[in-house]
C-alpha cells in the first residue's frame, strides 16, 4: 500500500443520497422514539384532546395534510391548520380551549411557528413539536417533543425529513389507536422496494415532462398530502408551476386545462378513492392527456401504471411510501432540464418566517 489515506467516494447528489437514505432513517426513528411517542398518547387521551391545530410551513405543512386525514380517519380526531400570522402579525390569536397543538418543522427554527406552540401551552393545552433539532426554538416550546432522527439533512430540498415526520404522525395514531403498530416496521423495506421498482421508470418520464413549464399533481384522501408534496418538490428542483389538486377539486373546474399533451401527474395507490381518481385519470386521457400514474395496479383498461407501487401497503401509509417515486422523479427532471438538484435557484435551508 502507498501509505496514502483512502479516497471515500462521494454520491453523486446529496439530494438523492437522502432519498434514498429514507428507509435507514425510518427505521432509526421508530427504534428511539416509539417509547416516547406511546407516552404522548397516554397523555393525550388522558388530557381528553378534543381537536388537533397544527403549525407548520413548507413540506412540513404538507405532512399535517397528512395529519388531517390520519387522525380523522383513524383516530376521531379533526384537525385543524393554524394561521400563524394570527399570532405573530395580527397579534389575534384564537381560542384553542381542548386543542392538541402541534409544530412541525425539521429546522424548529420559525419564530412564527414556534408562537403557535408558545400561545397554545399560555392557554393550557398540551403541545408537542416534531421536529429533526433538539436544541431548537420550537422543541424548547412545547411541553413534548418526537426528535426525527433524521441526521443532518444537507440537500435544501427536504425528503428524508418529510417521510420521517409521516412516520412520527404515523407512529402517534397507531399508539392513540392502540393497534396494527406492527404495520409500521414494514414501511421502511416498502420504500426501498419503491425506489429499486422506480429506478428506470423516473429516467422515462422526465424524459417525457423535462419541456413542460407547467403541469397539475392529482392525489385524494391520505395522498392528498403526496399531491402537494411532489409538486412542491417540482417547484423547488424544477423551476415547473406545478399545481396539486384533490381529483375531486379538479372536476370542479380546472380539468378545463387538460388537452393533447397537458402534463400531469397522478398519484393512485389502492385505497377508498382509488376508483375516483382513476375516474378523472381516465378523462385526461380521453382528453388527449398522456399523464404519469404512479400505483400499485392497472387501470380498468388495463393499462400498467407509470411508476409502479408495491402491493400491499396499507392506505393509511400508503403516502410514506408514494412520495419517494415522487422525489426520484423531482430529481431526475432537475437534472433532465439543466440544474442543479443541490443547489436550487434562490433557496435555502432554513426559512424565518413571521
Amino acid at each position: 500500500m502507498s501509505g496514502e489515506p483512502l479516497k471515500r467516494k462521494m454520491p453523486s447528489s446529496l439530494l438523492l443520497s437522502e432519498i434514498r437514505e429514507q428507509p435507514d432513517v425510518l427505521r432509526r426513528l421508530m427504534e428511539r422514539e416509539m417509547g416516547r411517542v406511546q407516552r404522548i398518547a397516554a397523555l393525550i387521551r388522558a388530557r381528553d384532546a378534543r381537536y388537533v391545530l397544527i403549525a407548520a410551513r413548507g413540506t412540513s405543512d404538507n405532512a399535517a395534510r397528512y395529519a388531517q386525514y390520519l387522525f380523522g380517519a383513524r383516530n376521531g380526531l379533526t384537525v385543524a391548520l393554524a394561521a400563524p400570522a394570527l399570532y405573530t402579525r395580527y397579534h389575534a390569536p384564537p381560542r384553542m380551549d381542548g386543542a392538541l397543538v402541534i409544530g412541525i418543522s425539521q429546522s424548529g427554527a420559525s419564530p412564527d411557528i414556534a408562537a403557535v406552540i408558545e400561545e397554545g401551552r399560555r392557554q393550557g393545552c398540551l403541545t408537542l413539536t416534531i421536529t429533526n433539532a433538539p436544541a431548537s426554538p420550537l422543541a424548547a416550546a412545547a411541553d413534548e417533543v418526537i426528535l426525527l432522527h433524521a441526521g443532518e439533512e444537507q440537500s435544501i430540498a427536504a425528503t428524508k425529513t418529510y417521510t420521517a415526520q409521516l412516520m412520527a404522525l404515523a407512529m402517534l395514531s397507531a399508539a392513540l389507536a392502540d393497534g396494527e403498530r406492527e404495520l409500521l416496521a414494514e414501511v421502511p423495506a416498502q420504500i426501498e422496494e419503491a425506489l429499486q421498482a422506480a429506478a428506470a421508470p423516473v429516467v422515462e418520464a422526465a424524459e417525457r415532462l423535462k419541456a413542460a413549464d407547467r403541469c397539475v399533481v392529482i392525489g385524494r384522501g391520505y395522498n392528498y398530502a403526496t399531491a402537494f408534496e411532489i409538486a412542491l418538490k417540482l417547484a423547488e428542483l424544477t423551476r415547473i408551476v406545478a399545481e396539486p389538486f384533490s381529483s375531486a377539486d379538479f372536476l370542479h373546474g380546472p380539468i378545463a386545462l387538460i388537452e393533447r399533451g397537458f402534463p400531469a401527474i397522478v398519484v393512485n395507490p389502492s385505497g377508498r378513492v382509488y376508483d375516483e381518481v382513476s375516474e378523472v385519470e381516465q378523462e385526461m386521457i380521453a382528453r388527449g392527456a398522456s399523464p404519469v400514474v404512479l400505483s400499485d395496479r392497472a387501470d380498468a383498461a388495463g393499462r400498467e401504471p407509470t411508476i409502479a407501487l408495491p402491493g400491499g401497503v396499507p392506505e393509511w401509509l400508503s403516502p410514506l411510501v408514494s412520495v419517494a417515486p415522487g422525489q426520484l422523479l423531482a430529481y431526475h427532471l432537475s437534472v433532465a432540464r439543466g440544474f442543479d438538484p443541490d443547489q436550487p435557484r434562490g433557496l435555502q435551508k432554513v426559512t424565518r418566517t413571521m
